[in-house]
């Protein structure tokens, strides 16, 4: 449940005077020119001042359906993409990879937080909080969209210490030992994403991958019984479980 400016402002009205909380939300609506509504500077307000309430979770522990307060470093950019509401209006959405010492998920920007990637305020490296977020369960992992009601604030004073640093990833070398029909879906950008899943013998043991967009044709060329090597591929904590996904920035090779 979202609250509203004058909810927010109980939880530090023993700060700062109503007075002075507008002032303040509308210096920070005139920062964000006027692209904030009142009661999402308010937040912001209450959150510069140590009172936001709001759940902060450690990746690892996120849950679908919740809103959450979470830091992070970003740790993949992927293009940019352009896409056609139902409705005819343009608009633009980007993955990121969002990563702490617990776990790395999905952070997704949409429109106007699109720019902070072109413009470079946003890069790989750069430490983010975003704050009431939106969790959602994701094709391939968790994901944490910057809505309406969230916000991103970029390099936070009370960034906690992440020691884990792009080694969300594993290399298998097995044989292949199934490949699963092809699967279809829509994006949120209204794009067809494709996906499968294969199994690959490693020694003794057999594990379960799960195969993204343009990789997905290139896994077809190969057959049951190849001995294949495959490199950074993602691992991703979703529901408490384990899972390892190949996309685009891993590797398949015969050997």
């Amino acid at each position: 449940m979202h609250k509203n400016k004058d909810q927010l402002y109980e939880s530090i009205k023993d700060l700062k005077t109503k007075n002075d909380f507008e002032k303040q939300i509308k210096k920070i609506r005139k920062e964000y020119d006027e692209l904030l509504d009142e009661d999402t500077a308010a937040l912001l307000v209450v959150d510069e001042m140590g009172r936001n309430k709001q759940n902060i979770c450690k990746i690892s522990n996120l849950k679908p359906d919740t809103d959450c307060t979470v830091f992070g470093k970003i740790t993949k950019i992927s293009e940019s993409r352009n896409f056609k509401r139902k409705n005819g209006s343009s608009g633009m959405v980007s993955n990121l990879d969002l990563t702490d010492e617990t776990g790395t998920c999905r952070l997704v920007l949409w429109n106007k937080d699109v720019e902070l990637l072109k413009n470079k305020t946003i890069k790989k490296g750069t430490n983010v909080k975003i704050v009431n977020g939106y969790v959602k369960d994701g094709f391939n992992c968790l994901e944490v969209n910057v809505g309406r009601w969230g916000l991103i604030e970029i390099n936070p004073e009370q960034m906690p210490d992440i020691t884990k640093e792009d080694t969300n990833t594993t290399n298998i070398k097995g044989t292949l030992i199934e490949i699963e029909p092809t699967r279809t879906f829509f994006k949120d950008s209204g794009e067809i994403g494709f996906v499968t899943n294969i199994k690959i013998k490693e020694k003794n043991l057999v594990k379960n991958l799960t195969i993204w967009d343009e990789k997905v044709k290139e896994i077809r060329s190969f057959k049951k019984g190849d001995l294949l090597e495959i490199n950074d591929i993602d691992i991703r904590n979703k529901n408490g479980k384990t899972e390892e996904h190949i996309n685009g920035r891993s590797t398949i090779r015969r050997v």
